[in-house]
């Protein structure tokens, strides 16, 4: 089984790539669920960010309101990485547990996908055979952004900056998956680059 963490810069199309590597038999853990699902009501991790963060974190009803946490973190990079220090380190649990669970699986799939914002940056490529990095064009990526969350260009920006440069995660890259244009070419691209891992 390829262990694949699969990156890339905000609104670069990482949920498009993974929906496609999971119809070729790929089994994709996507961390941004299992962020939500340590954050959820009765979870020891949504009582430490009310914690960290206070009342303006939750939404009415106790659960995290994602949106108005957004905005304390990433304007303030020490509010990020308390953030972090809280989720990262169960979010990397289950993804280990996970991944564990896959290897004993028989058969087990040809490849297990760890769909993970910052691979690099918390490194989580340690876990995985090969780092494929989905790119688009900066113009596109502002763009796709604003367009899917409704930010204004300022807080797209900030967004984009508070990740790694796209320069230095390409350089980081096994694999470059390019999703500048449309869904056909997509597929054409995964195929290229599902064929040149020697996957099946």
């Amino acid at each position: 089984m390829l262990v694949i963490g699969l990156t890339g810069g905000i609104a670069s199309g990482k949920t498009a790539v993974s929906d496609r590597l999971a119809a070729r038999g790929a089994a994709v853990i996507d961390t941004d669920l299992l962020a939500r699902e340590i954050v959820a009501p009765g979870e020891p991790a949504l009582a430490e960010i009310a914690a960290a963060f206070g009342p303006a974190a939750l939404r009415p009803d106790g659960g995290l309101d994602r949106k108005a946490l957004g905005a304390i973190v990433f304007a303030d990079p020490a509010a990020r990485e308390r953030l972090n220090a809280i989720t990262h380190p169960r979010i990397r649990e289950r993804m280990a547990a996970t991944l564990a669970a896959l290897r004993r699986h028989d058969p087990a799939p040809p490849a297990a996908v760890l769909v993970v914002p910052l691979l690099f940056e918390n490194g989580l490529d340690r876990l995985a055979d090969e780092s494929w990095v989905v790119d688009v064009d900066d113009a596109v990526q502002r763009a796709r952004l604003i367009a899917r969350d409704g930010l204004t260009p300022p807080e797209a920006e900030a967004r984009i900056e508070a990740q790694m440069p796209r320069a230095e995660k390409l350089a980081r890259a096994t694999r470059i998956v390019r999703n500048d244009a449309g869904l056909a070419e997509l597929d054409a691209e995964i195929d290229r680059v599902w064929r040149a891992a020697g996957l099946p």
